[in-house]
């Protein structure tokens, strides 16, 4: 965890001048008080943190920008299902890896307006309508990010569910310019909860069932609720920008090796797209103990910016 402190630098930006002055311990305490009270940006050495706020079709969305020094990417995280706040560890981690974050509250949860679309496994939070309201909120947190920074590629970075709404957002979207896909599925939402439903949370399913047995569940099973699928494949078709999956090969939440097979399918037809396999990991494979999948992440960034040129 970063520890921020006040500084000098800090000082100055808010117009005060202590040149030649003795302040004594007290007053300190008191302004840093009163500075992180306003939320004002705090700082370290390479990363300064900021409380922001941006709209989204009409609601006020609460987030934290983590500006890194000599950042060589800029990136949104687009969350997972649930009612998740902004990932400020997640986020500070990526940051002291020269890379500028956004992360923000979902919509309905901590600090940020609107409705949260519940249950967690339902009609409600898979929806297409639900979906494309949050690749609107992820489109709105890049104009946000782009304010802040214009000199770095920019990117989004996402878990799971995040899988069907990276795209929407990045499709004919300019200023996405590349994705980082943790855990994400490539099947249709319907697919997905029919994998879902079958594997039941059994850690040990892999060792009791095979693929094949699995793909016929997913292709026939019956589906316990009725809505609008969302197929992130439409998306993706239109998008241009090289993205990286990192996979868990024991995940039981979404059929790895079926969304491989997309994937590929996908880059023979010249889409710039990667993945990479850990088959030790689950699901989490952005927050396992194992923090491989985060390295390699970092590292895809760092090489793949280098090759863009920023149009800004």
């Amino acid at each position: 965890m970063i520890k921020y402190t006040m500084t000098s630098h800090i000082i100055k930006e808010h117009k005060f001048t202590y040149r030649n002055c003795f302040i004594n311990f007290a007053f300190l305490l008191l302004l840093q008080s009163i500075i992180s009270y306003q939320g004002f940006a705090q700082t370290t050495n390479t990363v300064v943190k900021q409380d922001v706020a941006f709209n989204s079709e009409g609601t006020n969305i609460a987030g934290t920008l983590y500006t890194s020094k000599n950042a060589y990417a800029s990136v949104v995280i687009v969350h997972g299902s649930g009612q998740e706040t902004r990932m400020t560890e997640f986020a500070e981690l990526l940051a002291i890896n020269g890379i500028n974050i956004l992360t923000y509250d979902k919509r309905g949860v901590g600090k940020s307006e609107g409705i949260y679309a519940g249950p967690e496994v339902g009609t409600n939070n898979v929806d297409s309508l639900n979906i494309n309201l949050l690749a609107k909120d992820a489109a709105a947190a890049l104009k946000k990010i782009k304010q802040y920074n214009n000199t770095t590629p920019i990117g989004l970075l996402g878990f799971s569910q995040a899988g069907w709404i990276m795209p929407i957002a990045a499709m004919n979207n300019p200023l996405v310019e590349f994705m980082v896909l943790f855990s994400c599925p490539t099947i249709t939402s319907l697919e997905q909860l029919r994998f879902q439903f079958y594997t039941n949370g059994d850690t040990n399913f892999w060792i009791n069932h095979t693929e094949e047995d699995a793909r016929y569940h997913i292709k026939n099973d019956s589906d316990r609720y009725q809505f609008i699928s969302t197929d992130p494949k439409v998306a993706l078709k239109n998008i241009k920008a090289p993205a990286l999956w990192l996979f868990g090969g024991k995940d039981i939440q979404i059929p790895v090796k079926l969304c491989i097979e997309q994937i590929n399918t996908l880059k023979s037809e010249g889409k710039p797209f990667e993945y990479t396999l850990f088959s030790n990991l689950g699901h989490n494979t952005g927050f396992a103990d194992d923090k491989t999948p985060v390295q390699v992440a970092i590292k895809w960034i760092k090489e793949k910016t280098k090759k863009i040129k920023n149009p800004y």
